[in-house]
């Protein structure tokens, strides 16, 4: 069976790996006070050109987003985030347990636009309604899309005009600055992000996320917070030795433009074999639709998501290639596929 359902299934990659192996017997301070959170935060900083950012570590996308959000937000105020967004469908209301509401709409292949933002801060004038205060997006977004520069450049305009926080979920962050469509880099993001993270789990960790504190308004206490939703992982030198050495010579981009290319390549592949696209997404998550009637095949020979039922007899599923996927898995899944139709 081919593996196309997430990228986090494996374990981690060997450099990830040989790292815990080799520091596995050292003795050091816990809670992330360890001199490889140091470095890692280190390295970070000079991966996005901000030497004043904070960071931190924690477990999880999710963990991180609530423990964020939360965080930054006054009791009356809510989230924006595209209908699709990962706080909205994926995270079992976390933001909501929290006592922040998300407010959404839907979003032109999942991505949040600055007359999207602005309808939904209009529709809210006054005190007798939640007040938007974080506008949420992520890079790569559910669908597989990214935001380009000039994008991410308006929608920070509209939130320093109406003096909303713009944090962006990068758990597929190496995906999506990759990917050909984007001209963004990882030294845009602080000047024009208040907060944003550097995905690991998704991208060739065992697990970890690194939040990155932009905005000085939002930096204090930042650790008594994450102590507080049981974010503080004692072992925190787990997540510093694995972001120190993903963080070295390129890493961290490259798995992510391996990711890419290698699920572009099964979608020029499937598309070939008369599959169109749900929507065009340039990353590692593809949709290809398929007729309901060839999904028992799909079942023998792969592993997939499906994303939603295009018409009565279609459906779109999703294929996920991650820093583990190969050339052969590609190459043997589309001619098993080619042979059995």
């Amino acid at each position: 069976m081919y593996n196309f359902r997430n990228d986090y299934s494996e374990g981690c990659h060997p450099r990830m790996l040989d790292a815990l192996v080799r520091t596995n017997l050292e003795v050091t301070p816990g809670y992330g006070t360890d001199h490889w959170c140091r470095s890692a935060a280190d390295r970070i900083r000079q991966a996005v050109a901000c030497p004043q950012a904070d960071v931190h570590f924690l477990v999880g996308g999710t963990q991180t987003n609530q423990t964020a959000i939360a965080a930054f937000l006054r009791p009356h105020q809510a989230v924006i985030a595209a209908a699709t967004g990962h706080v909205n469908v994926h995270e079992t209301g976390a933001i909501e347990a929290t006592g922040h509401k998300v407010i959404t709409l839907p979003a032109p292949q999942g991505k949040l636009t600055p007359a999207i933002i602005w309808e939904l801060v209009r529709s809210h004038p006054d005190e007798h309604m939640v007040k938007p205060g974080l506008v949420y997006l992520s890079q790569s977004t559910e669908l597989g899309t990214v935001y380009t520069k000039a994008e991410l450049a308006s929608i920070s305009s509209l939130c320093r005009e109406q003096g909303l926080i713009l944090y962006m979920d990068g758990a597929r962050l190496a995906c999506g600055l990759t990917a050909e469509e984007c001209d963004l880099t990882l030294e845009d993001l602080p000047r024009l992000c208040d907060a944003f993270t550097l995905g690991g789990t998704k991208n060739g960790l065992l697990f970890g996320e690194a939040l990155v504190i932009v905005s000085d308004a939002l930096k204090p206490d930042f650790r008594y917070h994450i102590k507080q939703r049981g974010g503080m992982l004692a072992k925190g030198r787990l997540l510093g030795v694995q972001f120190d050495a993903i963080m070295q010579d390129g890493l961290y981009l490259e798995l992510g433009r391996h990711s890419n290319r290698l699920a572009q390549k099964l979608a020029r592949g499937l598309e070939a074999l008369g599959y169109p696209m749900y929507v065009p997404s340039p990353t590692n998550q593809i949709f290809p639709i398929v007729p309901n009637s060839q999904l028992p095949l799909l079942d023998k020979l792969c592993y997939y998501e499906v994303t939603a039922a295009v018409d009565e007899a279609h459906t779109a599923v999703r294929f996920v290639t991650s820093w583990a996927s190969t050339e052969a898995d590609i190459d043997g899944f589309l001619t098993e596929l080619a042979t059995a139709l």
